[in-house]
């Protein structure tokens, strides 16, 4: 999706579509680099000699997930308020700046000083250079939140997007660096490339190729931090900042935690943790086939969400909001349930993604893919506690169901292994949306067509139902799964346009914005 595309369609009045168009460069960096960061994943199932090295990959970026968000202790979100309330917004950026900086080199050093301890415990072997590597890639990260953060404050988008994307570049290139083009020249000429390859290392140049990739952002971060001269830090102000932001630590790591906790406690429920890292190597790597649900959704909410909301052009009227927020809900719901059809339809081409060691976990594919369809659909709902300022029962909500999720891994993962951990996401973000479906229609009731939302989803599930059978029996001998497969996205396709008028006419929009 081109960048004139977004710049000629988001152009709109209204404050919601303003705000689109506002971080459409953020949103164009958030796709493009999650999009080329997921595609790393077939790369790395293919040049890692185990399963098991994947499942470190993945346990240690869970891991990264959950201190970032203690790092940065909601430090990000009280610069933002206090550098708009501030009459010395450089003294707030310096302040915090001096905060991070401190928190995160002691973090990184303390790290260091205890990785051989803390890679026995995390990972059941001792690797302290991949946890040193791991500490200074938080550290790093935790503190270039708040330059990002002033970028977006100084409203340089487009040179926070293009930093973003150099990140990605940079960490994809020295990724191929390490582990593809080294190993071919080592095979060739050793001598070409000891100088920086030592073959016996393999999941540690992931983390390498992170960490220097972080380093070149830094230096392009430079100048934005360098703008934090001529003024002085405030202790006093820092203690008012961290009063404000702190609380949102509490938040933030309920819902992190919510999402990474399968990734996080998987290893400490297995007796051997060497097998404990073989199964979650597998379903750390299917599980990012089921994440293509987020990137999609990402899509839609930055190219689709504008002319939903362009209805209430230069209309202030509350319950033609409360309308069109049912409205993009309502397609949100539909262009899911599009996604996990394509996605279950052509599942024999996206295994292909991961190599068959892994194909075991490709069962978890539909349990994650709903639980993530929830996730967006909580996020949609979320809108009544955001705009009523019941902020609590929203952390109330999510604490719910991480509890839940947690208690259903810790008692499934012995029994039923990784698939435990799928079916947790699913059932634990259903009970969300259900939760605050019905707290939200007390506090900011909400039209939401309910109808529609259960009859588009029986039809889905037939279809579903479909393209499940004919997978199985014996129709892929002879690729006439294919054409059922097709023809069952498609009638789900078909009959939701004939139901959708107002789809349509989007449609068309759309299509014609693209085509001119």
């Amino acid at each position: 999706m081109s960048l004139p595309f977004f710049k000629k369609t988001l152009v709109m009045a209204t404050p919601v579509t303003t705000l689109v168009k506002d971080t459409a460069w953020y949103g164009l960096s958030t796709i493009v680099g999650r999009l080329l960061n997921w595609l790393l994943v077939p790369f790395y199932v293919r040049v890692l000699q185990t399963t098991g090295e994947y499942g470190i990959v993945t346990n240690l970026y869970a891991w990264t997930a959950l201190l970032l968000v203690v790092l940065t202790y909601g430090m990000e979100t009280g610069f933002f308020r206090f550098a708009n309330q501030s009459n010395n917004p450089k003294q707030v950026y310096r302040t915090a700046l001096h905060s991070l900086a401190t928190t995160s080199l002691l973090f990184a050093l303390l790290v260091t000083v205890f990785a051989k301890p803390i890679s026995v415990l995390l990972l059941g072997n001792s690797m302290p250079g991949v946890v040193i590597m791991m500490a200074f890639i938080i550290a790093s990260d935790a503190f270039m939140a708040i330059p990002y953060a002033y970028l977006r404050l100084k409203k340089r988008a487009a040179r926070f997007a293009t930093i973003k994307l150099v990140f990605v570049a940079v960490n994809i290139g020295f990724n191929l660096f390490f582990l593809l083009l080294c190993p071919y020249l080592y095979s060739i000429n050793p001598s070409i490339v000891t100088w920086c390859y030592r073959p016996s290392l393999g999941v540690e140049y992931i983390f390498l190729s992170n960490l220097l990739a972080n380093a070149v952002t830094l230096l392009l971060l430079f100048p934005a931090i360098s703008e934090a001269r001529g003024t002085t830090s405030s202790f006093k102000l820092l203690r008012d900042m961290l009063a404000y932001s702190i609380p949102l630590v509490v938040l933030g790591i309920a819902g992190i935690f919510n999402q990474m906790a399968d990734k996080i406690l998987f290893p400490f429920l297995y007796t051997s943790r060497e097998v404990a890292m073989s199964e979650l190597g597998i379903y750390g790597a299917c599980f990012k086939i089921a994440v293509i649900m987020v990137l999609f959704t990402q899509a839609f909410r930055y190219a689709f969400e504008p002319f939903f909301f362009e209805k209430s052009h230069n209309d202030n009227d509350e319950v033609q909001k409360r309308r069109n927020l049912a409205l993009v809900t309502n397609y949100f719901w539909l262009f899911m349930l599009m996604v996990f059809l394509a996605v279950m339809a052509g599942l024999d081409i996206l295994k292909h993604f991961v190599v068959p060691e892994y194909y075991r976990g490709l069962a978890i594919v539909p349990w994650v893919m709903w639980g993530e369809m929830m996730m967006g659909i909580a996020l949609n709902l979320s809108t009544w506690y955001k705009l009523t300022n019941h902020t609590g029962l929203g952390a109330i909500i999510s604490a719910i169901g991480c509890f839940v999720g947690v208690i259903l891994i810790v008692l499934g993962v012995p029994r039923f292994g990784f698939m435990a951990c799928a079916w947790a996401i699913a059932i634990s973000n259903t009970l969300i949306v259900v939760i605050s479906y019905f707290l939200g229609q007390k506090h900011y009731p909400i039209p939401y067509n309910l109808r529609n939302a259960f009859m588009y989803l029986v039809l889905a599930t037939c279809c579903y139902m479909v393209i499940y059978f004919s997978n199985m029996y014996a129709l892929p001998l002879k690729g006439w799964h294919w054409v059922i497969n097709i023809i069952a996205v498609v009638a789900f396709v078909v009959l939701a346009l004939l139901h959708e008028k107002p789809l349509r006419n989007v449609l068309k929009r759309v299509i014609h914005k693209f085509s001119s």
